[in-house]
């Protein structure tokens, strides 16, 4: 059993769409590599940082990512393995990408309760908080309104 600690920095940029592992970033790696019967049996943990957008408010994120991974390396064989040791090395390239890929978020916000932007106006609604918001009532419902506001003033 042997057991690494490695620091790099990204050559390429981990990710597409609203947040991404950018270009030169660094990525902490803390790996277990075990000889096991079938091959080179690999466990660890990946930390880095995402950078991108909020999905509601288009604010800038940069938040921490932190993944786990195990995969077995079989020594070749007859068999295809998706991953095998070559010439006694492992390259975990692939199989750490694809962990912190699929861990980065979908749809990622700045805050669990992020209220977005204003569809009229297109202001971040958590700047304009403090104004009075009126919703426009639907004009297939401006009768039953007039209804309500002659109750109102009845009473």
């Amino acid at each position: 059993m042997r057991e690494h600690r490695l620091t790099i920095r990204l050559s390429e940029q981990w990710g597409e769409g609203l947040v991404s592992v950018v270009q030169g970033e660094e990525l902490d790696l803390d790996v277990r590599l075990e000889s096991v019967h079938e091959g080179i049996l690999v466990t660890g943990e990946a930390d880095s940082t995402y950078r991108g957008e909020c999905g509601r408010c288009l604010n800038p994120i940069d938040a921490p990512v932190e993944v786990e991974f195990q995969e077995l390396f079989a020594y070749p064989g007859e068999e295809a393995n998706d991953f095998e040791v070559q010439d006694d090395h492992v390259d975990l390239e692939t199989l750490v990408r694809d962990a912190v890929v699929l861990s980065l978020p979908f749809q990622p916000v700045c805050q669990p309760d992020c209220p977005g932007l204003d569809p009229e106006t297109g202001e971040r609604l958590t700047e304009s908080a403090g104004k009075e918001q009126v919703a426009p009532v639907d004009p297939r419902w401006a009768a039953l309104q007039q209804i309500t506001d002659q109750g109102n003033a009845a009473e």
